[in-house]
């Protein structure tokens, strides 16, 4: 007798841009797939006709290579299996289980009746007895199609509350006077069999025993939610085209996964889709919901919060390794420490017992950080293949390898490369505010002009040649780093950037002096 393979699946509903939560969820599958020898599925849940396109599509499985996601077996459609859910639709309401909003045509929305009789699901216990004070001026109101009821407000003032009719076992009406009036039990043929509906005046309290279900997430631990919070759902549309809700418990079923690991923005889909799978008659697989990815503000992350998109990470020039790296870090921890890891240590070390409850702040500035490392490893080759992509092509080959030696170090993602103009071109612009500061002082206007007599006088422009040149003025001149300072602003101006000395090397003697002469003639006409 063989065991039964595991499967997991990546359910993505491409509409657009891939979004790093999405991508995450593919990863934390894929790795969790890859670590316990399971299946990995990719189903593409195009339901969303206009939005779900074929360049939408391509844009997802693009963002899956690139970051090296592969799949088992072929992926899945869901419109291919339409005929399949509006199948197991009709079987429900031939069940029972289902139901027409506004008759028996088949013309009107149909709606997943939650099982009046379910004591032998095992996702629903009983959870003792309960109790709703209504507003004296409702109406109690009881059919096939749910509860409706008002409770009272803090002012006074009548709440409507509705929801299904399973989550009131042994329902009980009571009057002002403690009297009961109606009992739910007596009369649940009526309401089911012959669709009947009650309308009670005159009811202050309703008493019943609240049911619940629950599940055991693989990340959040056991979760529950009562009955009697929810109501009967959609699950075939007026058009006849089914909802999410049918066709991924459909689909679930028909791959056969044991095991779903999605976002916990799911978690409320999770309860009605366990008393789903009991409805089909097919066991349901085991759930982890995995914490949200949220900015500074404890809030979802979002396009308004800088990139969110896969592709906005790959076109700024972020490495793939280094993303799926980072994205691996958001909500999971390996122990020991350990950022940094090939994708053969991740697979060893991923549980989902290591993956936290709580939300994961993304954080850019550990991304870029994780990418300067990567770019840092590349090969030198490897590194120019990429920083080709970002160059201006008209910049000079043989100068674009001797800053890429460089700066490779110092690069943290490769549209920095960008800001290497200096290196190639005069007309860069100057730090305005770092020039100001330095330039205002009389001292550093004087001490540059010497810089700039020095520099024509150093035999060898190399750059020890040149640390010593700058580093005797800097001496004489008791101005120390503030002399580095001024003279990195007015060679490429900016205020940060590699060593000094190898930077003017790389810029060359003549350029160097024509570029301090250009600042102090700037700082002529602005402190004059």
């Amino acid at each position: 007798m063989t065991n039964k393979i595991n499967k997991v699946r990546f359910a993505p509903s491409p509409t657009g841009q891939v979004h790093i939560g999405n991508i995450r969820t593919a990863i934390f599958n894929w790795l969790y797939a890859r670590h316990t020898g399971a299946e990995f599925l990719l189903r593409i849940e195009d339901t969303d006709i206009e939005r779900s396109t074929s360049e939408a599509i391509n844009t997802l499985l693009e963002c899956m290579e690139w970051l090296g996601i592969d799949y088992d077996g072929t992926s899945v459609y869901q419109t291919q299996m339409r005929d399949s859910h509006l199948s197991s639709a009709n079987h429900l309401v031939r069940k029972g289980l289902a139901y027409h909003a506004e008759s028996k045509d088949s013309g009107s929305p149909a709606f997943f009746r939650i099982p009046w009789e379910c004591a032998d699901c095992s996702s629903v216990r009983d959870a003792g007895e309960a109790f709703y004070d209504l507003h004296p001026n409702g109406v109690l109101e009881i059919g096939p199609n749910g509860i409706t009821f008002s409770t009272v407000a803090k002012s006074g003032k009548p709440i409507e509350n509705s929801a299904c009719l399973a989550g009131f076992r042994h329902l009980k009406a009571l009057d002002a006077g403690g009297k009961v009036i109606f009992e739910l039990e007596k009369h649940i043929d009526e309401v089911l069999k012959e669709q009947n509906t009650f309308n009670l005046e005159n009811v202050t309290k309703i008493t019943f025993l609240r049911r619940e279900v629950f599940f055991k997430d693989m990340v959040k631990g056991e979760m529950s939610k009562p009955l009697d919070s929810m109501k009967d759902l959609v699950i075939v549309r007026s058009d006849g085209t089914p909802i999410f809700h049918l066709a991924n418990v459909c689909d679930d079923i028909t791959q056969e996964i044991t095991h779903i690991i999605r976002g916990d923005d799911h978690v409320e889909n999770t309860y009605r889709h366990l008393l789903l799978f009991y409805a089909l008659g097919a066991n349901a697989p085991s759930y982890g919901h995995l914490p949200m990815i949220i900015n500074s503000s404890g809030k979802p992350f979002s396009k308004r919060d800088g990139d969110a998109f896969v592709g906005e990470f790959r076109e700024k020039g972020f490495l793939p390794e280094a993303l799926y790296n980072y994205l691996v870090l958001l909500g999971w921890s390996p122990g020991d420490d350990l950022e940094k890891m090939t994708r053969q240590q991740m697979i060893e070390k991923f549980t989902l017992e290591r993956v936290k409850s709580a939300p994961a702040q993304f954080d850019i500035n550990k991304l870029l950080n994780m990418n300067g490392i990567y770019i840092a490893e590349l090969s030198f080759e490897e590194f120019m293949t990429n920083v080709r992509k970002f160059a201006d092509p008209s910049w000079d080959s043989e100068q674009l390898e001797k800053v890429a030696a460089l700066m490779q170090s110092r690069t943290k993602i490769f549209s920095q490369i960008s800001d290497w103009s200096y290196f190639f071109q005069d007309d860069f612009e100057l730090d305005m505010k770092s020039f100001a500061k330095q330039y205002k002082k009389p001292e550093i206007r004087a001490t540059m002009k010497t810089v700039a007599e020095k520099l024509h006088s150093v035999s060898d422009f190399t750059a020890e040649n040149i640390h010593l040149a700058i580093e005797e003025i800097a001496v004489k001149s008791e101005l120390g780093g503030k002399l580095f300072q001024a003279i990195r602003l007015a060679i490429s101006g900016v205020a940060g950037g590699a060593e000094l000395d190898f930077t003017m090397q790389i810029i060359g003697r003549e350029r160097c002096v024509k570029n301090i002469e250009h600042a102090l003639q700037i700082a002529e006409k602005q402190f004059f």
